[in-house]
């Protein structure tokens, strides 16, 4: 730490009380998905020794975020660890990746669950090893009685999530013995966004990216339609409380239209 950034900490903290002092309550999003991008670029940059120590610095900042989260009473988080394109990515990067999931997994419990988080984890969990897959199972077992809900997207993919939704519906007109075209009159938006993966939460307000990219990459597809959206210059392990704080700040400022 800089002797610059030891003397600004104190001015931060006063600008952080002041921001969050400044929002108004009832305009606060009741769903937050976030896209915790940038990790490889941060330790590129910032000269760690592996990828191991930016992808631990990354979760223990996805902890945190849960906690700023729970002080404004967010009832619902979704967020996105793994893309099911990151799973091309090679070996030497995804597999210290896997290994700072698993420890993850086992603090979330302890961390979360405490707080009132449900945890849910959605997405193509069969592509993923199987050390991964047993560490969110237990999770998700452990915590399953808490009001706020806690979505983990992991090897998810926005397209193949509405494909699973159509094929899921589509099964299941077929089982009750519909003909083709009597399945047709029964196939609308609401039918299709009954099979989603999140049909136990309401869609995002908010949805927050780190690292200076400035698209969803088909993160909640279907159900971002009418989302905000904040774009936040910084990669996710560097990503402050005080950029929380300004993606909120924001949002409230907005009209919100529907489409309207």
């Amino acid at each position: 730490m800089t002797i610059r950034t030891t003397l600004l900490r104190p001015l931060y903290r006063l600008y952080e009380d002041r921001l969050a002092r400044g929002l108004d309550s009832s305009r606060l999003p009741r769903h937050i998905g976030v896209i915790l991008d940038g990790h490889r670029r941060f330790v590129r940059e910032s000269g760690l020794v592996d990828y191991a120590a930016g992808y631990r610095m990354g979760m223990d900042r996805f902890v945190d975020f849960l906690h700023w989260c729970d002080n404004f009473d967010i009832p619902a988080v979704t967020g996105w660890l793994l893309s099911k394109e990151n799973l091309q990515r090679p070996t030497d990067e995804l597999r210290p990746y896997f290994d700072v999931l698993v420890e993850l997994f086992e603090q979330l419990p302890q961390t979360a669950g405490h707080r009132g988080w449900t945890i849910r984890f959605i997405g193509s969990l069969d592509l993923l090893p199987a050390d991964v897959v047993e560490a969110a199972k237990r999770c998700q077992e452990s915590t399953s009685a808490g009001e706020r809900r806690l979505t983990i997207a992991l090897a998810y993919g926005g397209r193949q999530e509405i494909v699973d939704a159509v094929r899921d519906l589509v099964t299941g007109l077929g089982k009750e013995g519909l003909s083709p075209e009597e399945m047709a009159l029964e196939i609308d938006a609401d039918a299709i966004a009954a099979n989603l993966y999140t049909t136990d939460v309401p869609d995002p307000d908010l949805v927050i990216r780190t690292s200076g990219e400035s698209r969803l990459s088909g993160f909640l597809l279907w159900q971002s339609a009418y989302s905000e959206f904040s774009f936040v210059d910084v990669f996710w392990p560097a990503f402050r409380r005080v950029d929380f704080l300004r993606a909120l700040r924001d949002f409230t400022r907005r009209e919100r239209r529907y489409g309207l």
